[in-house]
């Protein structure tokens, strides 16, 4: 896992690995589970719900999160330190988090993805703090007791302590695997430019001027979704009268996602590599906003794998996100809102006709440039057809001067999974 953060107006990394441990760590885990989720508890006993009006005008209650400086770090602290055996850090540490996931609920809630019950902590994890552990030696000391139980973890032979670079951050203990990040500030090189990514169902096509459109086949990747569920959908009918089928249909599920994130590492490895210097910019995408009526739709979306390769190009290159509203619908010449149907766009009131997902790339870069669609902005982007390569088809003789019919056209660069693999 890799991810960008912004700190002192300077860009770090942070890269995390698992190590596996043999430690029997239930029990200290399950107890910070349940001082987390006290501190939960009491934070939600506070929580002031206020009316307010939306950006609609609509009467919305409000959950207004305590951020009183006695209450939380004396009173909240000293209640959870009575029954605290272990180290007083981790109550520190669990503040924080509790913290960290009420304003996470809070966000999701506003957005209207969230509901109003409380957050509940299910996964036993604890978050170690810099104060709670030393490195020697490449030896990892993380105390549990004062003075008195202590975990050891050697990493001096990991093989990625060759590759890591600056110095070590937070760490993650959980039952089977220790989580340790190391965090470093990324040089600063010549970016030589921006590719924005339109995400679609079995294809991401990318738009840059001086590489024109880019795509990129998602086929086999969604051929992966599809066989196992076949697999799934023989079995399921049986499971309920055979429960020792259940097993199976739990096997054949992890090995899907393992070949599906395979299939990702390598595809974004390529793209990586092929793109070296460029940033990439996606957008954000959420399946559960995409779901209607129709089962079929709803499994064709359910496939994809958007997010996936958006979090595996961010470890890999310098990534963005982007808001997609309109991308598809928006005339990347003119700016005005279409409604297209089928694979071309047509715009209403320039007369544009082309690919409606090259469209949609290019909506997506002025955005990532931070430009509002023209003619003259589009007529320079779009100069003699620079990165694309004919189809040898006629020209349709009645069309709009630069508005070509999409079919003159191909994208000049095509990668797939099979061909990276």
């Amino acid at each position: 896992m890799r991810r960008w953060l912004r700190v002192s107006n300077s860009s770090y990394q942070v890269r995390a690995y698992n190590i596996k441990h043999g430690y029997e760590v239930s029990g200290f885990l399950e107890m910070y589970r349940l001082m987390l989720q006290r501190a939960i508890d009491e934070i939600w006993a506070r929580i002031r719900w206020v009316e307010k009006l939306d950006r609609f005008g609509r009467r919305r209650i409000i959950p207004i999160i305590p951020k009183d400086g006695v209450f939380k770090n004396h009173y909240l602290r000293d209640l959870l330190m009575k029954d605290w055996a272990y180290s007083k850090h981790y109550v520190d540490s669990a503040i924080k988090q509790a913290y960290s996931i009420m304003k996470s609920w809070r966000r999701n809630y506003i957005r209207g993805e969230r509901s109003g019950k409380k957050p509940t902590v299910k996964k036993r994890f604890v978050r170690i703090k810099e104060t709670l552990y030393s490195f020697r030696d490449g030896k990892i000391r993380v105390s549990v007791k004062p003075y008195k139980e202590y975990l050891e973890f050697d990493i001096s032979k990991a093989w990625f302590l060759k590759r890591v670079r600056g110095e070590l951050g937070e760490l993650i203990l959980g039952e089977k695997y220790l989580t340790v990040t190391f965090r470093f500030k990324e040089k600063e090189g010549d970016v030589k430019g921006r590719i924005a990514w339109d995400c679609n169902e079995r294809s991401l096509d990318g738009f840059n001027p001086k590489l024109g459109w880019v795509r990129v086949d998602l086929t086999e990747l969604f051929h992966i979704h599809r066989v196992y569920e076949l697999k799934r959908r023989r079995l399921q009918k049986k499971a309920s009268k055979k429960p020792l089928l259940r097993k199976v249909l739990a096997k054949y599920s992890r090995r899907e996602g393992n070949r599906a994130r395979d299939s990702i590492h390598k595809l974004t490895a390529f793209l990586s590599r092929e793109y070296e210097g460029y940033i990439h910019g996606f957008e954000i995408l959420k399946k559960k906003r995409m779901f209607n009526g129709s089962k079929r739709h709803n499994r064709e979306v359910a496939k994809s794998d958007w997010k996936t390769i958006q979090s595996f190009m961010a470890y890999k290159s310098k990534t963005m996100t982007l808001n997609p509203k309109n991308t598809s619908k928006r005339c990347s010449r003119c700016g005005m809102i279409n409604a297209p149907k089928g694979a071309k766009y047509e715009c209403k009131g320039c007369g544009l006709r082309i690919d409606r997902q090259l469209n949609a790339a290019i909506n997506l870069y002025l955005q990532m440039e931070g430009l509002s669609p023209s003619k003259r902005l589009f007529n320079e982007l779009m100069k003699a057809w620079s990165g694309f390569t004919l189809t040898g088809e006629e020209a349709d003789e009645s069309s709009y001067e630069l508005v070509r019919s999409p079919r003159l056209v191909k994208p000049k660069s095509y990668a797939s999974l099979s061909k990276t693999t």
